[in-house]
């Protein structure tokens, strides 16, 4: 199924996509090359961990959950199913974040380095926890068949405001990580000095910051929003009845004119009662 611009959805896709492969593969670089591998033995190797598993999980992963829903290839299939992909990819995240917290408390332990000192920790701990609430308020009202309808409806703006929020302020909380990690452990040539690894990391910083601004446009974007299961029911039905058996470029153009004002109107109304349950 087709929807508005599609052309300008595949592109932003296509570039955080890309954007966000690169970045893991930067992290991946920084730390085999520079910091030595990752290990779990309560060395520096398992503080290497940190930074993989953030930025493949805690940021890629949770990217990926935010747009899912906006995939038009994925809108044949069940809201409840793409509600339960949605979920999984945050709990993924999430189990991600989880770890990489535990690496640098072991490593910080075993280097006898005090815990929680610093304003990213401080941010870092806070986002893990308040993104803990998010994933079990959003699974309590979403998935939960006996949550109320208007309970649902009152909570999406605060549960669509506080992922992008959260989601904003975990690249934020990397970017100081890194440029943390960079001041303590460079020091022959300093990071003033911009070394080999420095530059690799503060590319590393603006290829998550494009990630970032790159997902939240199409998670913003409202024509990449899915249709609501009754537009989609209702595109199917005309689609099935076509004897022509054509199907339009975009939502709005079907088969002819006659079914493209009524389809649109059912859009524009449903706008409304989807938000409820999107």
């Amino acid at each position: 199924m087709a929807m508005e611009n599609f052309r300008q959805f595949a592109v932003a896709l296509s570039a955080a996509f890309a954007f966000g492969i690169v970045s893991i593969v930067f992290v991946g670089i920084w730390v085999n090359h520079y910091r030595g591998g990752v290990g779990w033995d309560g060395g520096p190797a398992e503080f290497n961990w940190h930074p993989v598993l953030i930025v493949s999980g805690f940021i890629f992963l949770q990217g990926l959950a935010i747009v899912v829903y906006r995939l038009p290839w994925t809108w044949q299939y069940s809201k409840l199913t793409m509600k339960f992909i949605h979920a999984g990819l945050h709990l993924l995240a999430f189990i991600f974040a989880v770890i990489a917290m535990v690496a640098v408390f072991d490593f910080h332990n075993a280097a006898k380095i005090p815990n929680m000192y610093s304003l990213h920790s401080w941010l870092g701990l806070t986002a893990l926890i308040l993104y803990c609430l998010q994933l079990v308020l959003g699974v309590g009202m979403y998935l939960i068949p006996f949550t109320p309808a208007s309970w649902r409806a009152a909570f999406m703006p605060l549960h669509v405001y506080s992922g992008l929020l959260l989601f904003g302020s975990v690249i934020a909380v990397a970017l100081m990580g890194i440029t943390e990690k960079l001041i303590f452990s460079l020091s022959n040539p300093k990071y003033k000095d911009s070394p080999p690894e420095a530059i690799l990391v503060n590319v590393l910083g603006i290829l998550l910051v494009v990630f970032g601004a790159l997902i939240l446009w199409i998670a913003t974007r409202r024509p990449w929003k899915r249709p609501s299961e009754q537009i989609l029911h209702t595109l199917h039905t005309n689609v099935g009845s076509d004897e022509s058996g054509k199907v339009g470029p975009a939502l709005s153009e079907l088969s002819d004119g006659a079914d493209a004002e009524p389809c649109e109107e059912v859009r524009r109304r449903s706008y409304r009662l989807d938000d409820q349950d999107n």
